[in-house]
């Protein structure tokens, strides 16, 4: 039982990242990449801060600066000097190694009988567990209820029809290259919270801890989307909260089967993304009556 909320605990914090993945890829339909960067950035800020003696709360916030910098600089390649998306994010991440590398000061720094804001909360008489869960609920529901207000505003709704319909939104006279970074900048800001509040639960901030983070984000988001469809957005970025509680605990089965190499945590996770990709295709084929599935597959010359 105890694995099990570990799991959840650890699926609420990660949920922030996975919104903010959720984004960039379906509110935008952009791919970006400088989720690898930014959530070791974030984790970096805040460690930094923490350790020189920063309030939680502020190191935590200037965490979530730094993330939507990182998103600025990714949201000005794309939309000024026009390098794709995937390119861009590539680029991004290149230079984050080393930002971060220089914020951190080594590869990694502890947070040990460092003020954090789990700490803060055990403070309170809570176990780390329990003050874990409370944390991702709190900033679960602060995140969501946000971005569910900020999309039901005139700039949110232009964010959605720039991921729609970019001619269509400019024929309307949104400054759809403004709404990309704006895009860019929330979401990099999201991963890089992500960051800081594992970071504080870990008792670590690590310069390669944003390797796979990518894989984790989308996972959880295709997840969502398997299990629960056609929601509202408010909804929605609840469901992505709950595949990344799902994704987790996939983890923990596939980590306690007997015989299973903990080194192989990625492999697995990359083949549990691989297939959760192919679950909506697969949908489509079952899904088709017999004679369309027989002529779609004469027209395949199969």
């Amino acid at each position: 039982m105890d694995l099990i909320l570990s799991s959840v605990s650890q699926g609420l914090l990660w949920s922030v990242m996975a919104i903010g993945v959720y984004l960039t890829f379906r509110i935008l339909d952009i791919a970006d990449l400088t989720a690898e960067g930014s959530y070791p950035l974030g984790a970096a800020i805040c460690a930094v801060c923490l350790v020189k003696g920063v309030n939680p709360f502020l190191a935590t916030t200037l965490a979530l600066v730094g993330g939507m910098l990182a998103g600025l600089v990714s949201g000005f390649l794309h939309t000024k000097l026009k390098i794709p998306a995937l390119l861009t994010g590539i680029v991004t991440l290149t230079a984050l190694y080393s930002v971060n590398l220089k914020v951190l000061g080594k590869a990694n720094v502890t947070l040990l009988r460092k003020e954090t804001l789990v700490s803060l909360l055990q403070d309170f008489g809570l176990s780390k567990l329990a003050a874990v869960l409370l944390l991702g609920v709190v900033v679960v529901f602060l995140v969501v209820g946000l971005l569910t207000f900020l999309f039901n505003t005139r700039l949110g709704l232009a964010l959605r029809s720039t991921g729609d319909n970019i001619p269509m939104s400019e024929a309307n006279g949104i400054l759809v290259d403004r709404m990309k970074i704006y895009g860019y900048m929330l979401s990099n800001g999201l991963i890089a919270l992500c960051g800081a509040l594992l970071a504080q639960n870990n008792g670590y901030a690590d310069l390669n801890s944003g390797t796979g983070t990518i894989v984790i984000g989308l996972a959880s988001v295709i997840i969502s989307e398997v299990v629960l469809r056609n929601l509202r957005l408010g909804y929605r970025l609840l469901a992505v909260v709950l595949g990344s509680i799902l994704y987790r605990l996939i983890i923990l089965a596939i980590l306690t089967l007997p015989g299973m190499d903990a080194d192989l945590v990625k492999l697995s996770s990359a083949i549990l993304l691989a297939l959760v990709l192919f679950i909506p295709e697969l949908q489509k084929k079952l899904a088709l009556p017999r004679s369309k599935a027989f002529d779609a597959t004469l027209k395949k010359g199969v």
